[in-house]
């Protein structure tokens, strides 16, 4: 029997520390090991669950705190996630997740069948199996720099119009409980549901979609001024805490708001907060300052799905969890691959769809614990959608890997010789390399990035830049600037800069960690180059040296060079000889309209 630890009076503080330590752990080994660091964050999650010896971590917690990270995540990929882009990809998202989610419920009832389950036992289990988790499609999606490409945005409206599917089955299933459940084996849960008559089901969808619609109407007209406003004033005080906190608090806020206010999910709410501030100038700002815990909170969303896992099922039932995961893997993925294609967009798009799709998460518990409640679905089912959600995560990353390795193998069905002939692109926007010698290289093209490329360009100095933010990449473009799209720390980024002919490279990134990976990469492949790298600390500077930086440039302390330099060259006029005026003794010397002007101190 396992036991809590002594400090069993802070639970939320004994469950941070177990569960970031043991992720950081197996975090590290996975990627040592040239897997997914996803891996180790859910065998972490085992270690602490309450199926392996040792300390058991709060199962009350955990999803609470997950559910935090889905928020910021959801609000990070709103601000980058405009309403244009939304309606651009509703005719694809709409038709084809609702197809996706009705042919996945079917497979997931023909297994309830087979398994002797009820019809609501079959509805329920297969609609757990339909939807896919935010947490794992987005950071699939980040990893490969697609959220900003058409096939992110055809992933995440799918992915959205899931999510609202899910809230309106989670409202209807209580509702439909008394005309699906098994009385006989519900343990009398099912029994204790209410009836519902025809109109008022219709009534119940009618007041969901109302809430919904009242919800996004809100945020459209009303939250699309305020929620800039309240940031821009913010930012006006001069304060980063105040700033920091403030997206903090209306990220949560909205979500919070849109959860117990609106009946939606934490999760869109939270997505329509960021969407109506990415028109904003701050949006990019408020992307950074959410960043740190954004990522440490979704870590402990796949904590918390491994604390959940029950090693024994794989043992006691193995045949009921192999067809489970095929469904999931396999037979949602195929299911969307020919939804996207008969809507005639191109094979890597269908692929990116499908691999996205291919594992369920967040939603599938809530589905699968409020069946078993309402005694729709057996404990059996809860568990093999447990099982199939933490498999389907741990392949999720293979099935990107094999897209990418063997897609070009996978043929569209019918006879079309042309369409046959062209080869699948990968699941990472392909990287054209650089014709161009003698020429430097701007990895960032943000304020510093955009400073230097502009004093290269009034030189004559043959560049090109690394961007993966796709509205800087449209601009440069526009600019006539060649641009290699994606982040310089993947190794097929850095192959296409020709770095063996290039003159300099600049990297102009705040980000020194990342910073430090690509100059050593850059040193492997061209030893010579002249490197200037940015920094905003004495350890930073420190760090990218010794990784192998020519030069690296502290941002503060040339500020105050510059200044220094201007306040001594320029020697201050003398002051202006001004008619005396009376000045009312009362009044402090703050408030005269003409306070005697003083010299500047400086050397003569």
């Amino acid at each position: 029997m396992k036991g809590r630890l002594p400090m069993h009076d802070v639970p939320l503080i004994t469950m941070l520390v177990a569960a970031l330590a043991l992720a950081f752990i197996f975090g590290a080994i996975a990627q040592k090991l040239k897997i997914s660091p996803l891996v180790g964050y859910l065998l972490a999650g085992v270690m602490i669950g309450p199926a392996t010896p040792g300390y058991v971590g709060d199962m009350e917690l955990a999803p609470q705190l997950a559910e935090i990270g889905v928020i910021l995540l959801m609000f990070g990929v709103g601000l980058h996630f405009s309403v244009k882009d939304l309606m651009s990809v509703k005719a694809i998202a709409i038709p084809g997740a609702i197809g996706q989610i009705g042919l996945a419920t079917l497979m997931g009832m023909g297994l309830s069948w087979a398994l002797g389950w009820s019809i609501g036992a079959g509805l329920v289990f297969g609609l757990a199996l339909s939807v896919a988790s935010t947490v794992v499609l987005l950071r699939a999606l980040q990893e490969r720099r697609l959220v900003d490409s058409t096939r992110g945005r055809i992933a995440i409206g799918w992915l959205i119009v899931e999510d609202l599917a899910m809230v309106l089955a989670l409202v209807l299933l209580p509702a439909l409980a008394g005309f699906l459940g098994d009385k006989a084996g519900a343990d009398g849960a099912a029994s204790a549901a209410v009836a519902t008559s025809g109109a008022d089901l219709l009534a119940v969808i009618a007041v969901t979609l109302g809430k919904v619609a009242a919800f996004m109407a809100l945020m459209l007209l009303v939250g699309k001024r305020v929620i800039p406003w309240v940031l821009h004033e913010v930012a006006h005080s001069g304060s980063r805490e105040l700033f920091r906190l403030a997206v903090l608090a209306l990220a949560l806020g909205v979500a919070y708001g849109a959860a117990t206010l609106f009946g939606v999910s934490f999760a869109l709410g939270a997505f329509f907060a960021g969407m109506v501030l990415a028109g904003s100038p701050l949006s990019h700002r408020a992307a950074e300052e959410s960043l740190p815990l954004r990522d440490a909170f979704a870590v402990l969303f796949f904590v918390s799905v491994g604390m959940m896992f029950d090693p024994a099922i794989l043992i006691e039932r193995p045949l009921p969890v192999l067809a489970t995961v095929l469904i999931i893997v396999l037979g949602k993925s195929l299911a969307a691959y020919l939804i996207v294609l008969a809507f005639g967009h191109p094979r890597s798009t269908a692929l990116t769809i499908s691999a996205s799709l291919a594992q369920i998460g967040e939603f599938s518990f809530i589905l699968a614990a409020l069946g078993v409640n309402l005694g729709l679905l057996p404990q059996e089912g809860q568990d093999l959608v447990l099982v199939g959600a933490i498999l389907s995560i741990l392949l999720n990353p293979v099935m990107f890997s094999l897209i990418d390795r063997f897609g070009h193998r996978l043929e569209p069905g019918g006879t079309d010789a042309a369409a046959v002939a062209v080869p699948a692109e990968p699941t990472r926007e392909p990287v054209t390399p650089t014709s161009l010698s003698d020429h430097a290289i701007i990895i960032g093209h943000g304020r510093v990035g955009s400073l230097i490329s502009a004093q290269l360009k009034q030189e004559g100095v043959p560049f090109l830049v690394v961007e993966d933010h796709q509205e800087r990449v449209d601009s440069l473009r526009a600019a006539g600037v060649e641009v290699v799209v994606g982040n310089a720390v993947l190794p097929d980024v850095l192959s296409a800069l020709n770095l063996p002919a290039a003159r300099l490279m600049f990297i102009a990134i705040p980000n020194a960690f990342e910073a430090g990976q690509i100059i050593r990469q850059t040193r492997i492949a061209s030893p010579g180059l002249p490197i200037i790298a940015r920094a905003h600390a004495d350890g930073e500077v420190a760090h990218l040296t010794q990784s192998g930086a020519s030069t690296v440039v502290m941002g503060e302390r040339e500020t105050a060079r510059g200044m220094i330099a201007q306040g001594l060259a320029v020697r201050p006029p003398p002051p202006v000889a001004k008619p005396a005026t009376a000045v009312d003794e009362r009044q402090p010397m703050s408030h005269q309209e003409n306070p005697p002007e003083q010299p500047f101190p400086y050397p003569a």
